[in-house]
Order: structure tokens, then sequence, then C-alpha cells
């Protein structure tokens, strides 16, 4: 299965990291919420920091790219197959860096992904 890290999680049920969690979750994948703000999502805690994860097939950004700055190291040490960057997240740099490394890079929207079956 494709664990997902989703970047800029947010417990407000309005924003779109919280849908995709949701979204994730429903479609039998795992998700792995993390954000800079306590909450939950379904059952889930959002997760602060940078935890030591293994096995994560893809990361979701719902970060803009002046934020997304503090995680380069983190995403690329995860080692992920692909990254997903959702609207307003493109990041020019990033997308550099995860094609140096061999990580797929996809400009999509995780949601529309998922409920056209093409996660």
């Amino acid at each position: 299965m494709k664990k997902t890290l989703v970047l800029g999680a947010s417990p407000n049920p309005t924003r779109f990291s919280y849908k995709a969690v949701k979204s994730l979750v429903r479609h039998g994948f795992e998700a792995v919420p993390i954000g800079n703000r306590k909450g939950q999502i379904m059952w889930q805690d959002i997760i602060i920091g940078k935890p030591e994860l293994s096995d994560i097939h893809t990361v979701t950004i719902y970060l803009n790219p002046e934020n997304q700055k503090e995680y380069y190291d983190y995403i690329i040490n995860l080692a992920p197959k692909r990254i997903i960057f959702n609207p307003g997240s493109e990041n020019q740099e990033l997308i550099q860096l995860a094609m140096e490394n061999n990580i797929e890079v996809s400009i999509a929207c995780t949601l529309i992904m998922l409920n056209t079956n093409n996660y």
C-alpha cells in the first residue's frame, strides 16, 4: 500500500490537506499527517515536527514553497517514491532536488487523483 505523508496537514475541516487525509484513509491508504498545529483528522493526531518514518511511498505537499524549505532534507531523507505538489505548492527548487534523487514528481491534486483512481 502507498503509505502517504501529508505535509501541511491542518485540523481545519475546510482545508484541502484535511480532506486529503480523510480521502486517503477512505481509499485504503495509510496517511501520516504532519503539520504545525495540534489537532486531529478523524482519529489521527497531527504530528508536529519531523518524526523518523519508514516506508513512505508518497509525500503530498500542502505548504507554499517558502514554508517547504525547512523540510527539504527531511523529505529527501525519507526517500519517497514520489512527491505530489498540490495546487499552490509547486516549487522548482524542491522539484529539482527530487529529480536529482530519483524521486518521481507529480504536479497534481491528490483529491482528484484519488477520486479518479489515478493515485
